[in-house]
């Protein structure tokens, strides 16, 4: 399916050309002006409409947090407008793009349609605004979330070349689960920690997390293993009978099927159809080692976060529904203030999976939070010990 937005102007597409062939990514030239878009819609979010709106809906809040609470509400405003966004968005290719769908096993990895070229464009735009705000804020975020931002946005960039270009839908859809995580935050900021609508958002927020990302998730991850492998498999083959016969590699002919358009019934079919091979000659090397090795790896790496996270988010909603327990020792004190910022963590760092960019930053905020909710107790617990050591 064609990119359903106009393509770039051409001068646009001629400044970024010469820099996108460099880097080898090649398709971004008819994306880049999505890309610059989606990081100034997200920005303007973040600098502009959520400061604005924010005090407007929630008058008795907002306006009283400071600065640092501000600025974690308004990333996420951000985070929860670009995950509904882009899973909307790619649910719809998902559903609607017919070449994809057509799409064989090798050109899988070496195919291309615009549409998934939007959602790509989308995701990599908020990256770039994920990396912006953590640089810029680097003494709040730390500088974890800034190799966290040059890390994703560098896999994402990846599928520019184009690579694994059809699963761009299937794996953005890990964010279904970040509205509800980003709500479950909402709650706990406007004072609705422990209600029933944080109960049902926190409920609805494990069986998405569940379903997108370990289940879901691991079933394609399986997919795009073997997609891969078969790929490399071939681009070992040809590369060495390439060797023997001493002509250049070109996998093209094995990889794309012959779309004459004959089936088509309008223009725009056509030009789907042969979108598909469009960036043949890019790819007609096959592809590299250290492409698939490093694509692998994060992958694997990501999900296995994903299980690990899943468990410490089970425990974490269910700990703030628990009823009161006894009177706590002051060890135990001590103790719960730290899983209290532990909680926080947790809760950042899965949001950091989807990308997500709150983790220390929250955990100082509700550090914070949890010493000031503290202090009068440990006050009056002190007035009533210094009056009980007075003689009587």
């Amino acid at each position: 399916m064609l990119d359903p937005l106009p393509p770039p102007p051409s001068w646009l597409q001629n400044a970024v050309e010469p820099w996108a062939l460099y880097f080898n990514l090649p398709t971004i030239t008819d994306h880049i002006h999505e890309v610059i878009l989606a990081f100034v819609f997200y920005q303007f979010i973040h600098s502009y409409l959520s400061p604005w709106l924010s005090p407007v809906l929630f008058p008795q809040h907002y306006p009283n947090f400071n600065k640092r609470t501000k600025l974690n509400w308004d990333v996420h405003v951000v985070s929860f407008v670009q995950s509904t966004v882009v899973c909307a968005a790619a649910l719809w290719v998902l559903f609607t793009d017919k070449e994809r769908k057509e799409m064989g096993v090798l050109e899988r990895v070496y195919g291309y349609t615009g549409a998934c070229g939007l959602i790509q464009a989308l995701a990599t735009g908020y990256f770039i605004y994920d990396l912006y705000v953590s640089v810029i804020y680097v003494k709040m975020f730390g500088l974890g979330m800034v190799f966290h931002g040059v890390s994703a946005l560098w896999v994402f960039a990846l599928g520019f070349r184009p690579f694994v270009n059809f699963y761009t839908p299937v794996f953005i859809l890990y964010e279904l689960s970040s509205p509800f995580l980003n709500m479950h935050w909402f709650f706990d900021k406007v004072n609705m920690t422990g209600s029933k609508a944080q109960w049902y958002n926190g409920m609805a927020l494990l069986s998405v997390f569940f379903s997108c990302r370990l289940v879901w998730g691991t079933w394609r991850s399986v997919h795009v293993y073997s997609d891969m492998w078969q790929a490399l498999s071939q681009t070992w083959s040809a590369t060495a009978s390439s060797a023997s016969t001493l002509d250049p590699v070109n996998i093209s002919a094995n990889v794309f099927k012959i779309r004459d358009g004959n089936l088509c019934v309008d223009e725009a079919c056509a030009k789907a159809q042969a979108e598909i091979s469009k960036y043949s000659h890019y790819t007609a090397a096959g592809t590299p080692t250290w492409l698939v090795v490093t694509y692998i790896l994060s992958n694997i790496v990501l999900n296995s976060l994903n299980y690990y996270w899943f468990s410490k988010m089970i425990e974490t909603v269910l700990k703030r529904f628990r009823g009161p327990a006894a009177a706590p020792t002051k060890k135990e004190e001590k103790e719960g203030v730290k899983e209290e910022e532990e909680k926080d963590v947790v809760l950042d760092a899965a949001a950091k999976l989807e990308q997500e960019h709150d983790g220390l930053f929250l955990a100082e905020d509700q550090k914070a939070s949890v010493l000031n909710s503290s202090t009068p107790n440990l006050v009056e617990d002190l007035r009533k010990r210094k009056v009980a050591a007075i003689p009587s």
